[in-house]
């Protein structure tokens, strides 16, 4: 899992990725391929 500072990027780049808040972090998480994860905060 990647920790970024800005998310914008990680998110666009599948079509299925998601934007999710958990915990007070954001996620970037991703069904059809686990590998794209990527966390915030």
């Amino acid at each position: 899992m990647k920790i970024k500072s800005s998310l914008k990027t990680a998110k666009t780049r599948d079509k299925n990725n998601q934007l999710v808040r958990r915990k007070g972090r954001l996620y970037v998480i991703n069904k059809t391929n686990p590998r794209m994860k990527a966390r915030q905060g």
